[in-house]
Parts: C-alpha cells; structure tokens; sequence
C-alpha cells in the first residue's frame, strides 16, 4: 500500500506513530478522536498502512496505543478499542485511554476494560493527560498531552511521498539501467553497439532521480542529529530509521549501475582517443629524455654571490618554463588515459598500463631533477644572503672598534658597551646560520639523486664545496679578530664607567660635606639649657663631626682611585683636578666650624656646671660660698660666651658664616643671660647676712 493512494486520507490524521516510544521501548500509537464522526474504515486503513511500515523486530516489542478521547463519546472510544483487537491483538500491549476531564462515570459502568483483557489481548487504562506520564516519559509525548516530544504530521507524510516515490522510480530506473548494461556485456563488438543505441536514454534521468535519492538521504540523516524548528530534541521515528538503509542500498545500486552505463557510453569515444594519446605521449618522453636532460646536464655550478645564483636562478626559471609546457602535455595526456583505464577492455589496460607508467616515470624523474636543482640554488641563494650580511654586520663592528671611545658620561658608555655587546651577540648568530645554511647546502651537494635514464653520473662539485668551505671558515676568522678587539674595548669601557663612577661620586661626596657644612650653620645653634643636655649636645655634635669624617675620607679614595685609572686608561679626568680642590675647601670650612661649635659647647658645659652647682647649694651653709671669686669666674665664661655668639666663624680664605640666624643666636644669648642674673642674685643673698653681722 502506497502513501498516496490513500493520501486524503492520511492527510486527516485519524492516527500517527510520533516517533514516541513506552518504557519497554516500544512504539506509540496515537489516535486522536475528534467531535466529528471518526470513519471506522478510513482509521483502519490508516491502522493498516501505518503498522506495514516498523520492522517486524519493533513490531515484536509491542505498541502502546493511546486513544485521546477528551473530544470524543464514550461508545465512539470504546468501538476504537475493540476495533483494535481486530487489527492489531497481537502487538499492542498496553492502550490508554485519555478521559475528558468530565468522564463518562455512568457509561463506563457498562463496560469495564479491565475486565475484558484477556479477551482483548491487551490492557486498557484510563487515565487523565495530565496523569498519562505514569506510564510514558514526557521526552516520549507530544505536546498535546504535556510531552516535549515534537511531531509535524503533514512534515512526516510529505517524507512519506518522497520516499516511495523514490523507491519505485529508483527500481524502474534500475531495471532500464541493467538492460541496458547487461545487452553491452553480450555479443559481439557490433552488436554491443547496436545495444547501446537501441537503448541509449532510459525513460528518467539518472542524475535527477539520484540527486532526489541524495536529498532525501540527507534529510534523513539530518533529522537523526538535528532538532526540529522549534529548537526541541526529536528523536527520529523507526520507519525513518528503517528508510534511510534502503536508500543508501538503492543509491547505491543506481550508483553502480549508473556508473557502468556512462562506461558503456565512454567506450567508442576511449577507442578512438587510443591512438592519439600514443602518439603524444611519444612527443613527451622524445623532448623530455632528449633536449630537456641535456639542458639540466649542462647545469651543476651554485654561483660565488648573490647575484651570480640569482642569475643562475633565472636560467634554471627559463629552462622550468620550457618543461611546463610539456608537464601540461603530461597532465592532460594522464587524465586521458586514467580515463581509458577506467572505460577500457582488457585487451587495451595492459598496453594502456605500460604507456602510463613510461609517462610518469619520464615526467617524475625530470621533475625530480628540476625540483632538486631549484631547490640546491634556492639553499646557495640563502648560504650567500646570509653570508652577505654577516660580512655586514662584522664590518660594522670592526668600524665601531676603529674609532677611539671618547669619555662622555657613564651612561654612555654604559649605552656603547651594550650597543657593542648586541652587535657581537647579533655576529654569533649570523655565523651560526652561515655554519647551517653552508652545511645544509653541502648535504644536498652530497646526496645528488641519480640523473637521466636511472644511471649515476659523477658530478664534480670540488669547487663548489670549497667554496662553501672558505667562506665559512674567512667569516670565522674575521668573527675571532672581532672578538679579540672586543674584549679589549670592553675592558677599557668598563674602567671609563668605573672612572665616570668615581668622579660623579667624588663630586657627590663634596655635595654631601657642603650639605653637611650647611646643616651644621644652620640647624646646630643650641646651646643647651643645662649641663646635662649641653653634653648631649656636644656627643651628638662629635658623631657628626665622624659622618663627616667619613665622608671627606670616602671623597679622597675616590679621587685616589681617579688617578689610577686615569693612568690606567692614559687620559686626563675631566673633573679630578677640580673635585680635589673643592673637596679640601669644603673640608676646611667644616673643621674651622666644628672647632668653633665645639669651643661654644664646652664654654656652655663649663658655664652651665659652675652656675648649677652655685644655685643647688644650701643657704644654710654660707661657709660654702666664702670664695666669691667663684662668682666671678661664672660671670666671666658667661660673658666669653656672649661674646662669642656675636663672632662670626672665619675660614682661611677671608670669608665669614654665622650660626644661624640673628633670632637664634638672640634666644640663646638671653637663656645665658637669665641664668647669669639667677647667679647674680645668688651672690646678693649671700652677701646680706654678711654685712648683718658685725651689726648684730
């Protein structure tokens, strides 16, 4: 039964196999009911044809069958269900029965399923849509009872119809095609051409018929993989899983016979290309064996420049073009015969055969010899470009290491050392590919292929291999006289960025003493408002006094440093014989005013010691203050310090530094002052019991 002989009414979807199957893999049956009278005859010819197309090993497992009866009657459902022992007892195993969700409580009283399975041969539920997945997976439903599962039935039908119609015009077209074949195969050379004019063009085409069989195979395939429009996983139905071996099987039946039908049509046409292939390819091996190998004969040298190989590279390029022309003879000839060989008679593949492999193996060798000899120029092109620039770069350095340094600044020499070491660095590498290029161009040299007509020619090839040779070891030698310039410069750099070291830091040094020099006017002014804290001023002032020291030492080794490199390098410094100078002035300044800070101090330590020692004594022991000369050695170190915080410091050249600022000195001066008039007053007090006396 075809599709479309009972297309109207597949059409009306009475029943469906959504591709859907039950827990025990079984597949699902759906018959949708609706509110118009359902025909009896037409769903069970729709039964009929749907159960003709699984597998009689899916048959085996069984259908569930489900009967969606929500806009049926009862008794239109219940003539359904025994419709179905009738059609199909033995392979449904299990029919659900969707209720509406106002069921038929009174009718089914009547007729209980249940109680009729063994006379059906089946079991019959009823069941609610939303409580169908009990029993079935929602990925196995459709949409019309809460499923995922998605099925488009006019989609499915159509595939139907291209199908069979495939199938029987593939098997018509199959039985026209081996006709055909088989009357070629028979009889003799004339009476097989006169078959194949009789029966020259079948009744349809095979392209097209074979282009549908293509489509419809893809389509298939497709559907196995791919999901439906709407984006959903669908799985493919078995009667589309059981369609796709049988149109491979007929497409390849077609194929096959199709294939030898164009055979059939080929064979006059290959007879009479036959002899003008012989011919041509006859031209071919003559030119090829003849003036084609005596022009690569006279070819061997490898040039001693770049230029000399560019132009034997445009030689080689002349001679290649001559033989492309007749490798495009070659290639169109061996399409011509591999298509003999595949449309020819026994009798006419051995000779075929033989002039095949007479073309190719005249054509491979000289393309052989043509690719290794492009390829031996293209490596001496390289060996000499590679040559070319490192012959480059080493005049470049050897320039560089002829012109004398001139001693800018450290970081230029630093910027020429590294400069000097990039280009020796850049040479080492340039050799080294000259050592690969030269030795790969030397393997190919000594591992020629055998030339024209199989036999070994000895090829002399001494003085290209000498010249590889030299030039590798003249570059080698060059590239050691370089390095032994470079170490020499390098040293000599090194002690100029040693000696620019040194004078930067000899000048720093004397910008520290000044610095220090300056902090010591400016910042060291206190003299402390007691005994104790004067001391701790004069420590601190005595570590100072070390940093400086320090500091001034540090400046003459690197200036004696400086000397002995300027000796070394046999150069005058540029800034030694300034720095030394500045160094020994700044020097002096500082110690002429660390002296004069110390001598404050210790004017200030002896003042603050004798005033504090007066003022902490007793009253009650005037005995003690007997001696007034004590005062007025206290009033003479407070006014030699006064009078020294008004001096200025003197440095040997003339010039004159003050302490601080006028303010500073002003507040220092009125601290001694202060504790002048205490000790004055002192002296007051003790005075008036004294003068009290002889009047009592």
């Amino acid at each position: 039964m075809e599709a479309s002989v009972i297309l109207p009414i597949l059409k009306k979807k009475l029943a469906f196999l959504s591709g859907g199957k039950d827990r025990r893999s079984g597949l699902i049956l759906t018959i949708p009911l609706c509110l118009e009278q359902t025909s009896m005859d037409e769903l069970s010819v729709t039964l009929d044809y749907l159960l003709s197309i699984p597998s009689e090993k899916c048959k085996a497992r069984g259908f569930t069958v489900i009967v969606d009866g929500r806009k049926s009657q009862w008794n239109v459902v219940k003539t359904v269900v025994l419709m179905l022992q009738n059609v199909v007892p033995a392979e449904v195993s299990l029919v659900c029965v969707v209720k509406p969700d106002e069921f038929w409580d009174k009718k089914v009283t009547h007729f209980c399923f249940w109680k009729e399975k063994d006379r059906l041969g089946f079991e019959v539920i009823l069941v609610s849509a939303n409580k169908l997945t009990r029993y079935i997976e929602p990925c196995q439903l459709t949409e019309d009872f809460g499923g995922s599962l998605t099925y488009d039935h006019m989609d499915w039908l159509n595939k139907r119809l291209v199908f069979e119609k495939f199938t029987k015009e593939s098997t018509s077209l199959l039985d026209e095609l081996a006709l055909i074949n088989n009357g070629s195969d028979k009889g003799t050379q004339q009476e097989r051409e006169r078959s194949v004019d009789l029966n020259f063009l079948p009744s349809v085409d095979p392209e097209t018929v074979l282009q549908t069989g293509h489509e419809l195979l893809s389509e298939l395939q497709q559907r196995r993989f791919n999901g439906s429009d709407g984006g959903v996983s669908w799985s493919p139905m078995d009667d589309e899983l059981l369609a796709q071996p049988q149109v491979m099987k007929l497409l390849d039946s077609l194929r096959e016979q199709y294939t030898r039908y164009q055979e059939v049509c080929r064979q006059r046409s290959k007879r009479t290309q036959l002899e003008e292939v012989q011919q041509k390819v006859m031209q071919v091996v003559n030119w090829l064996e003849g003036p084609g190998s005596e022009q690569l004969r006279t070819q061997w040298g490898i040039g001693d420049s770049i230029r000399a190989s560019q132009a034997l590279q445009q030689k080689h390029e002349e001679i290649e073009s001559q033989h492309s022309e007749w490798f495009a003879v070659y290639v169109e000839l061996n399409q011509q015969i591999a298509a003999l060989l595949n449309a020819g008679d026994e009798e006419d593949l051995v000779e075929l055969k033989a002039l095949q492999q007479q073309l190719s193996d005249v054509c491979y060798r000289q393309a052989s010899q043509l690719e290794f000899r492009q390829n031996l120029l293209q490596a001496a092109l390289e060996f000499h470009s590679v040559a070319q620039d490192l012959s480059q770069q080493l005049d470049g350095l050897l320039g560089m290491l002829c012109v004398d340094v001139a001693p800018a600044d450290g970081a230029s020499i630093q910027q020429t050392l590294k400069l000097l070491e990039e280009k020796l660095k850049s040479v080492d590498l340039g050799l080294q590919g000259l050592r690969e290029k030269g030795q790969s161009l030397l393997d190919q040299i000594s591992n020629q292929a055998s030339w024209a007509y199989g036999k070994d020619v000895t090829i002399e090839n001494k003085e290209n291999v000498d010249h590889i040779q030299g030039v590798m070891e003249d570059m080698q030698l060059r590239k050691q006289r370089c390095e032994d310039m470079v170490d020499v410069r390098r040293l000599k750099m090194l002690q100029m960025v040693q000696l620019f070291k040194c004078e930067e830091d000899a000048a720093q040094a004397v910008e520290w003493l000044s610095e220090l020099l300056d902090a010591l006017l400016k910042t060291h002014i206190r003299l402390g408002d007691d005994a104790q804290e004067t001391k701790v001023l004069l420590e601190k002032h005595r570590k100072f006094v070390d940093v400086a020291q320090s500091t001034y030492d540090y400046g003459r080794q690197l200036l004696q440093a400086t000397v002995v490199l300027c000796q070394s390098l046999r150069c005058t410094s540029r800034s030694s014989g300034d720095t030394l100078p500045r160094l020994n002035r700044v020097w002096k300044q500082f110690t002429v005013t660390s002296e004069e800070r110390v001598h404050r101090l210790e004017t200030a330590v002896a003042f603050h010691s004798s005033a504090e020692k007066i003022l902490q004594e007793f009253p009650e022991q005037p005995e003690a203050f007997n001696d007034m000369e004590q005062f007025d050695e206290i009033e003479a170190v407070g006014k030699s310090l006064l009078d020294r915080l008004t001096v200025p410091v003197v440095y040997p050249d003339g010039s004159e530094q003050y302490f601080g600022s006028p303010s500073d000195m002003a507040s220092a001066a009125e601290h001694i002052r202060e504790k002048m008039k205490l000790v004055s007053l002192k002296k007051q007090q003790l005075r008036q019991p004294e003068a009290t006396t002889p009047e009592s």
